[in-house]
């Protein structure tokens, strides 16, 4: 295994994996197929390359659904999610003429009865194993989950949705099969809300489905609370920082960059096509991701200097595209050691292209209103002069959009003959789903309302910032708290008790100057966070930060899938659309995953 993936979920999952599907393989000597749907594509392709399930005697990787040879003397691994569709591609090939020799059939969670009856009674002479191995997520990151679920949000959210309550079924299930793959049985605790009651719905579901799940897997012994706690969180807890442009290099790439499926494509020096995977496979992503960029921006020259200096070349000199390439071109030896700094110099150049552009202007302001005070720390008065210059200059559409929202979210809600006045000024008269719908997810658009007043913040007057980076995610100060036990049990009522846990120090923020530091082994407690609606990149580097500040206790977050500023704005006005027959998608119908 690749040394970026010996840690944290990846590892974790990688390791249940070998443990299950990888130790029954082993018993037999003979090389065997593996055949993945979607979803558990994606699931294997984060956590293990193709050479290391050819380490284990898996030959080929199929699609369950594409049409395929029969390869009678073989055994076939199925490894597959607990659907009807997955079911019948799988007694397909097995119910008129076999395809395979045996088959070893793993889903991801629990198989309803009726669909295990049904492969039984089809084809039972076939199955050598027939296992749930209770993993339907994705591990995105060392401390990041995601459930591949953009649908979700239309389902929780919509008004004209006739799925809610089952979309929060399937997200409570698949956390306790998070839960057990991390062998946690968390106290449960959710962010009361007096007008959305998704979060203690939500806590109700996992808890009482995790007393079920540890009562049937013990048989009868029934499992301890460990030392952990889950918090659940509905997406309008903090509407700041989906909105806000981030300064941070992976929060800001995904925001100005195009980036699908985690690659970045761009034009090499000579024009042509290049394409790089941003993920725990690129150790100067990982080293560089949560860095301000005006860190990124020093730190690759450098790099590539230390790099060409070793080789003779001359440091001093101005490290640009065309000079590197020039480099690789010449040093076959030096190539691959250069290209994934190339990458990266390459990818912060088009951040700073962008930010130089609009953003830098525009940043002051969004931060100004997000904060409610200036860079001084002088208290913003009148949000409104602050907001004028950004509707007076010719900036984008959407960009003034997220600074009239900053405007609106400062406020706490503002009158509805204001909004018209804000919404005729940005041109958006038949497109103003994008701020009115806001109030679907709880967050105050017009006054007076009934939603709560915005609840107070931790002091961070202190820290040292970059003036452009003041605002912290709201979720920061909720794991700060919670890792030194401070949270208020009105606002976080226990679903269920857990033991009491952590002593923990004040985070050290990636906004401000950066200190090396070692990947420590964690130890001790473990703080999950689920975020319903939707994850930023932001709030997951804070799980990074505040793990890395406590020391003895691991910060994880997830969602049912992350969000950028464009896809939030785009599934807001996406909640005013007529009904459909249902927006989530089962696990196996979700985008395509790609096979290794």
């Amino acid at each position: 295994m690749a040394s970026s993936l010996d840690h944290g979920l990846k590892k974790t999952v990688w390791k249940r994996i070998q443990e299950t599907i990888i130790a029954d393989c082993r018993k037999s000597e003979i090389w065997k197929i593996l055949i993945l749907d979607q979803f558990t594509t994606k699931l294997l392709s984060s956590c293990c390359k193709m050479s290391d399930l050819m380490a284990e005697k898996i030959t080929i990787v199929e699609d369950l659904y594409k049409s395929r040879e029969p390869v009678l003397e073989m055994k076939a691994i199925y490894f597959m999610s607990p659907t009807s569709k997955c079911v019948e591609a799988f007694i397909g090939d097995f119910k008129s003429k076999p395809k395979y020799k045996s088959a070893y059939v793993y889903f991801t969670d629990y198989l309803p009865d009726d669909l295990f009856n049904n492969m039984k009674l089809s084809c039972g002479k076939y199955i050598r194993v027939c296992k749930e191995i209770n993993i339907s997520f994705l591990p995105q990151e060392a401390q990041v989950y995601t459930f591949d679920n953009p649908g979700a949000f239309q389902s929780i959210y919509s008004s004209h949705s006739q799925d809610r309550r089952k979309t929060l079924e399937s997200l409570a299930d698949q956390l306790v099969t998070l839960c057990a793959t991390l062998d946690e049985y968390p106290g449960v605790r959710y962010k009361k809300d007096g007008n959305m009651e998704n979060a203690e719905t939500l806590a109700k579901l996992v808890d009482d489905k995790l007393s079920i799940h540890y009562e049937l897997d013990d048989g009868g012994k029934r499992k301890g609370k460990t030392q952990a706690q889950l918090l659940i969180v509905d997406r309008g807890f903090d509407p700041v920082s989906p909105i806000l442009h981030e300064l941070t290099y992976q929060a800001m790439a995904y925001d100005l960059i195009e980036i699908n499926e985690d690659t970045y494509k761009y034009k090499a020096n000579n024009g042509a096509e290049k394409q790089a995977l941003l993920n725990e496979n690129d150790m100067l992503w990982v080293k560089l991701r949560h860095r301000h960029i005006a860190e990124v921006t020093e730190e690759i020259p450098k790099l590539v200097k230390e790099i060409s200096a070793s080789k003779n070349k001359q440091p001093d000199a101005k490290i640009t595209i065309s000079n590197l390439s020039q480099m690789m071109k010449k040093m076959p030896a030096f190539r691959k050691q250069m290209s994934e700094k190339t990458v990266h110099l390459q990818l912060a150049e088009d951040c700073m292209k962008h930010y130089s552009k609009n953003v830098e202007k525009l940043c002051k302001a969004e931060q100004d209103l997000a904060v409610g005070s200036d860079v001084d720390g002088v208290k913003v008065k009148d949000p409104m002069r602050t907001l004028l210059p950004v509707l007076l200059h010719p900036y984008s559409i959407p960009d003034k959009i997220r600074a009239v929202l900053l405007y609106i979210f400062s406020l706490n809600g503002t009158t509805e003959e204001n909004l018209n006045k804000l919404i005729q000024h940005v041109k958006i008269e038949d497109q103003r789903e994008y701020i009115l719908n806001w109030k679907q997810l709880g967050v105050p658009i017009i006054t007076p309302s009934f939603f709560p007043r915005k609840s107070s913040r931790r002091d961070r007057s202190q820290e040292q910032t970059y003036n452009l980076s003041r605002w912290t995610p709201v979720i920061k100060d909720v794991m700060e708290d919670a890792v030194e036990n401070k949270l208020d049990t009105r606002e976080w009522p226990h679903q269920s008790e857990c033991p009491a846990a952590w002593n923990g120090s004040g985070a050290v923020s990636a906004r401000q100057k950066h200190k090396p530091s070692s990947q420590d082994e964690r130890r001790g407690a473990r703080l999950i966070i689920f975020v319903i609606g939707g994850v930023t990149y932001s709030e997951m580097r804070c799980a990074y930060e505040v793990t890395q500040a406590v020391k003895s206790c691991e910060v994880i977050i997830g969602s049912s899938h992350i969000l950028t500023p464009a896809s939030i704005l785009d599934d807001i006005k996406a909640l005013s659309k007529a009904p459909m027959e249902t927006f989530t998608l089962t696990i196996d119908e979700r985008s395509n995953g790609k096979l290794f």
